[in-house]
């Protein structure tokens, strides 16, 4: 009898880490797909904010390992995916190769999780929207990752939203985050703050 439940709460729960993943892609997939136009537009670097609007510099990043036979990893074109109050845009970033010592000058494992070698990936974008409330998608197709964010803009003024990851562990020989594990969840912050 207590290896039929055991059995079942198994099944239970294989069930729902799959339903889970088959979730997030799903919503990644919903969000890719614009609903609106007129949200938002990219603008120049000296483009004031016209009377009513707010001006938004997006920055994000993230490290992958130099190559994946099964992903994007390593290869130009890396996804990131944005979606502001239904309008949505899809930025193939190109990676720099990024190499960081494993050691520290001590000759221990370095505790920076991006050290080693692998690629770098920086999105920044500077986008103009109606001053007021936003949610804000932010979404790794590649990771099948999200996140989802409220921020309020004031009209005439430049706001910098800011993701910036915290990688899974790693445990052996010690317990240490590393690009190498995947993104774990990134920290948001609006001009220094998190939020």
């Amino acid at each position: 009898m207590r290896t039929l439940e055991a059995t079942i709460v198994c099944g239970a729960l294989f069930v729902m880490a799959f339903t889970g993943c088959g979730t997030t892609s799903k919503e990644i997939q919903v969000k890719s797909q614009s609903e609106r136009t007129d949200v938002f537009m990219e603008t120049k670097a000296d483009a004031p904010a016209p009377k009513g609007y707010a001006v938004l510099l997006l920055r994000a990043s993230i490290k992958t390992p130099l190559e994946s036979n099964n992903s994007l990893h390593g290869k130009p074109g890396y996804p990131f995916l944005v979606n502001i109050d239904g309008q949505a845009a899809m930025w193939a970033v190109g990676g720099i190769k990024d190499s960081k010592p494993a050691y520290d000058t001590d000759g221990k494992t370095s505790r920076d999780p991006e050290a080693g070698e692998g690629i770098k990936c920086v999105l920044e974008k500077r986008l103009r929207l109606r001053a007021g409330r936003h949610q804000i998608f932010f979404g790794l197709p590649e990771e099948n990752f999200f996140i989802t964010t409220d921020i309020m803009l004031k009209g005439g003024k430049k706001a910098v939203l800011e993701y910036k990851p915290i990688y899974r562990y790693k445990t052996l020989p010690t317990r240490i985050p590393t690009f190498l594990k995947g993104i774990d969840k990134y920290e948001v912050f609006l001009n220094g703050k998190q939020l």
